[in-house]
């Protein structure tokens, strides 16, 4: 899926039948919040990003539009 961090956001919550308020409850925030993170007028945390991710189950990288196969450095 292609987009904005917003746009898959709003993808993944739709495609398994859930409110703004039903994601907010989930992820112990507000209706108002997810709606200003799938319409770009707030930036996600760190910690916002983990609780979707983890909560939709799929990788921070999807989420933030990270190519598949990105090569790391290693430390």
């Amino acid at each position: 899926m292609k987009g904005s961090f917003g746009d898959k956001v709003r993808g993944l919550r739709e495609d398994r039948n859930l409110s703004q308020t039903e994601l907010g409850k989930a992820l112990n925030t507000t209706q108002r919040k997810v709606s200003y993170i799938e319409c770009g007028k707030y930036e996600p945390s760190i910690e916002d990003i983990v609780s979707i991710a983890t909560f939709f189950d799929v990788s921070a990288d999807y989420l933030l539009g990270i190519p598949k196969g990105k090569q790391y450095p290693e430390r």
